[in-house]
């Protein structure tokens, strides 16, 4: 955190995606992935700056020599102390909780120039608001974090865990749809989308490819997985988009 190399746009205090993958201890992937995932849940200019063309031109030429603006980067996410909080929520780990804390106290904090102007009596007061401020913070974090286990629990409890691989993919993938207010359908082809994004592929056309090789038609996606054993990938990003769905 002190290595933490402060940068600003559009007179903000942002973080890099790989700055903020350093912070939480991740990987830069499974922020990306995080974003993608949850594309709906992100609002540029709220929770994120997406840079191209002449303002990353700009943003590199202010802090290229910092060494964390790949040069040769054709387009940069920029995240704000919102965006920042988002992920720490989707991370769900005690680190990336403890390490937004931090942010919030240091990074992200303003300054106020006039607090030394107050009267001593006016610093105590305002450092009495500030103590219970954080103590209720504290106990905001702890019931989000106990609503995200009691989550996991409840989809657990809500799913198939005896059947095969295929079974239960498909029961994640029509709690989804259950949950979200989609068409079974619907629910399927995001899963599609999810999955491409994940592991960088088109599952649409590898299927596609599989059925003219193996001559074999009407395949199902859960029974394609599971022939090409690619059903434990599949289960991971059902289950990551299941216990998503219900974030903001």
């Amino acid at each position: 955190m002190n290595n933490l190399v402060p940068m600003e746009f559009n007179s903000q205090r942002i973080l890099t995606t790989e700055q903020l993958a350093e912070v939480y201890k991740t990987t830069e992937r499974r922020i990306s992935e995080n974003f993608n995932y949850n594309k709906e849940r992100f609002q540029e200019g709220k929770h994120f700056y997406l840079l191209q063309g002449d303002e990353l031109k700009a943003f590199k030429d202010q802090y290229g020599n910092c060494g964390m603006v790949n040069k040769n980067a054709s387009q940069l996410y920029l995240w704000t102390e919102r965006g920042a909080d988002r992920h720490c929520k989707m991370l769900g780990t005690d680190e990336a909780w403890e390490q937004f804390d931090n942010l919030e106290e240091t990074y992200f904090k303003v300054k106020e120039a006039a607090l030394t102007q107050l009267s001593p009596e006016l610093q105590m007061f305002k450092q009495i608001f500030d103590s219970v401020a954080k103590q209720e913070m504290k106990q905001k974090e702890i019931e989000q974090k106990i609503e995200v286990v009691s989550h996991r629990i409840n989809n657990l409890d809500a799913t198939n865990i005896e059947g095969t691989s295929r079974q239960r993919l498909n029961d994640i993938i029509r709690k989804y749809a259950y949950e979200k207010g989609i068409q079974y359908n619907i629910a399927w082809k995001e899963f599609r989308t999810n999955f491409n994004t994940a592991y960088h592929t088109n599952i649409e056309q590898k299927k596609t490819n599989y059925q003219g090789k193996n001559n074999v038609k009407n395949i199902s996606y859960p029974d394609y997985l599971e022939r090409v054993n690619l059903i434990d990938d599949a289960l991971r990003v059902a289950d990551k988009m299941i216990n998503l769905s219900w974030l903001l």
